[in-house]
């Protein structure tokens, strides 16, 4: 099966690639920004000894979303949460399309074993490792904890390697701006907030699927692991992450408005 997979790839890539139903915007102005926190309500999420990955996402998301607001005061600010309530992942790429969005920044926390730590940006693509497709299938996995979900998601299935390969290949219109702001942060996360960075990574990822802008998903570190999930629940982490954010954003806005 995995070389039948290998073969078809780059037929699935061209047949996907002339089904792109996302146009690029015509400027490069950045004016309204969608904060997704991930997961809420009956969805925890990952969790750790003492926390769970919906409580700490939204505290980041709103911390990140003040410092926008405060800072960059022509930008506006959307978020697809504020609260601990449940949004299917289909209708938080809509909230952001409704919005008319420029960027899509969705915030999550990682598990994995307790010695693993660090940060990790993911962009919609096709997934180059077994770590990689193992995160893409634990976010999508919470589609089964919607009704309908085979509708609403063309009958894909989270538990199949093969429906994450050909996910990943729908959104490739937004893909250069995607990897540009995902670079930022994960630079802003090392050389400024002091964290290890896993890198920018791709995956088939629901919640950016159908996102008609650029687009990231933002691990923010492991709830797995003792040290990563005291400083995830501490304030002032939560501060400085929001910061490394804020200020990737901040940079990338300049940057493809002085394009214009």
């Amino acid at each position: 099966m995995r070389n039948i997979v290998l073969f078809l790839l780059p037929a699935l890539i061209f047949v996907f690639s002339g089904f792109s139903t996302n146009a690029p915007r015509r400027d490069n102005r950045v004016r309204t920004v969608v904060i997704d926190a991930g997961h809420g309500a009956h969805d925890n999420g990952c969790s750790g000894r003492f926390s769970k990955e919906k409580d700490v996402a939204l505290k980041v998301a709103l911390e990140l979303g003040d410092q926008i607001e405060e800072n960059l005061p022509d930008v506006k600010v959307v978020y697809t949460r504020k609260s601990n309530v449940f949004v299917e992942l289909i209708d938080r790429a809509g909230i952001a399309n409704k919005n008319n969005a420029d960027l899509f920044i969705s915030i999550h926390c990682n598990s994995g074993p307790a010695v693993a730590y660090g940060t990790e940006t993911f962009t919609m693509g096709l997934h180059t490792s077994e770590a990689n497709l193992k995160v893409a299938k634990r976010e999508n996995s919470v589609i089964l904890k919607e009704e309908g979900y085979q509708e609403n998601y063309d009958g894909f299935d989270p538990n199949s390697p093969q429906s994450h390969i050909l996910l990943s290949l729908r959104q490739s219109a937004y893909m250069d701006n995607s990897l540009r702001f995902a670079q930022k942060v994960e630079h802003q996360f090392v050389n400024k907030v002091s964290r290890k960075s896993r890198g920018v990574k791709q995956a088939g990822l629901i919640v950016l699927w159908k996102s008609a802008m650029p687009s990231v998903l933002i691990e923010t570190g492991f709830l797995t692991n003792p040290a990563e999930e005291k400083y995830l629940n501490d304030k002032l982490g939560q501060s400085y992450i929001a910061s490394g954010i804020y200020r990737a954003f901040k940079e990338y806005k300049q940057e493809l408005e002085a394009m214009n």
